[in-house]
């Protein structure tokens, strides 16, 4: 199967699954993520219509992306869509125009600090861990409807990230658990959605993005509301060792 064909299947489903809640497709930003593939494999995504791509190191990112920003003229958005050690945020900035994985008001603050220093606002989500998975990053957010102290405490976070300059935050991000049936994911999904109406009407802002769902759950996410899926093996094949 060639990236071309990968990606049509994959466009075929998105289209599918957002004409089952009667959502328009052009309302989901398809996200090819590269991680462990070359940068010859970006470039053949691109020439097939690709704009948005994602890696998920700091350290791979910076070696790809400048190959193929060199030899391609087209407009690429690049996404950082995996954990991000505080140490290496500073490198972040030059490379990706959205990081998806905020996942502490520490490392808010030194993106906010960054990017004011490069004179520049950077797009973010705010990654949040609603399934209360131990292995998931992001802000503790499980049982945030039906606890208060849970609550409590990731408002005064988010509320403290939302006033941070250089920063434009544009929604929320979560991991589901790996699941065997992609039904079983819908619950963390919904959950997700539901949190960001409830920070919407709490902060009085707009959080129009929602970045859930990946290769092996992304159509239940867009029946949930996903603006953005991070889709890798379905386009790419599997990963490189």
């Amino acid at each position: 199967m060639t990236i071309e064909r990968n990606l049509s299947q994959v466009r075929e489903t998105i289209a599918a699954a957002c004409a089952r809640v009667n959502r328009d497709p052009s309302s989901v930003t398809l996200i090819a993520v590269s991680k462990t593939h070359s940068a010859n494999s970006i470039l053949e995504a691109l020439a097939v219509g690709m704009q948005h791509f994602g890696e998920n190191r700091v350290e791979e990112g910076s070696v790809k992306i400048p190959v193929v920003n060199q030899q391609s003229t087209a407009s690429i958005v690049w996404h950082m869509v995996g954990h991000v050690q505080s140490r290496k945020a500073k490198d972040v900035l030059p490379l990706f125009q959205v990081v998806h994985s905020v996942d502490s008001l520490k490392l808010a603050e030194r993106f906010s600090r960054f990017a004011i220093e490069a004179d520049k606002r950077l797009d973010v989500l705010i990654e949040v861990n609603v399934s209360g998975e131990e292995s998931k990053s992001g802000f503790p957010a499980s049982g945030w409807s039906s606890d208060a102290r849970v609550r409590e405490r990731l408002w005064q976070e988010i509320g403290q990230m939302l006033a941070l300059p250089g920063l434009n935050v544009r929604g929320l991000m979560t991991m589901a658990p790996i699941v065997e049936h992609m039904e079983q994911a819908r619950p963390v999904f919904a959950n997700l959605a539901i949190l960001r109406e409830a920070l919407v009407s709490a902060f009085d802002v707009r959080l129009p993005d929602l970045s859930m769902g990946m290769t092996d759950d992304y159509p239940v996410a867009i029946e949930e509301g996903a603006t953005l899926v991070r889709v890798g093996r379905a386009i790419f094949g599997e990963r490189n060792k």
